[in-house]
């Protein structure tokens, strides 16, 4: 921080000032600022909605290490409207044990669509 604005320093280049830099990059590093600051210390509360959106695929491991870290009892949660378009709550410890997963529902259908254009 310098002069009232946020900048990285990654590495041996030159500082970026925090809006310039590509948003997974952003959202990693005010995860770290939250940690060193200690405005996110043992017993807070982390909500981070969608969490792997503009994320360089090769960072979301180390994302993912970083705060199974933080906290060793992470908790998955999914909101969606049942039948009677009523909002219902489903947790899991696991992410691959959501039974409403609206991300990989969608990864899915890619993935169908991609498989049906190949072999065409």
């Amino acid at each position: 921080m310098h002069d009232d604005r946020f900048y990285l320093k990654p590495g041996t280049q030159a500082k970026l000032e925090f809006n310039l830099v590509a948003e997974g990059l952003r959202k990693i590093a005010l995860l770290w600022r939250l940690i060193k600051s200690g405005t996110l210390e043992k017993g807070s509360v982390l909500f981070w909605d969608e969490l792997e959106a503009n994320i360089n695929p090769k960072y979301i491991p180390v994302l993912a290490e970083l705060l199974i870290m933080l906290e060793s009892e992470v908790q998955y949660i999914s909101l969606y409207k049942d039948d009677e378009e009523k909002v219902q709550c489903e947790t899991a410890t696991e992410f691959e044990l959501l039974e409403h997963n609206a991300i990989m529902d969608t990864f899915r259908q890619i993935y169908r669509e991609e498989i049906g254009v190949v072999l065409k």
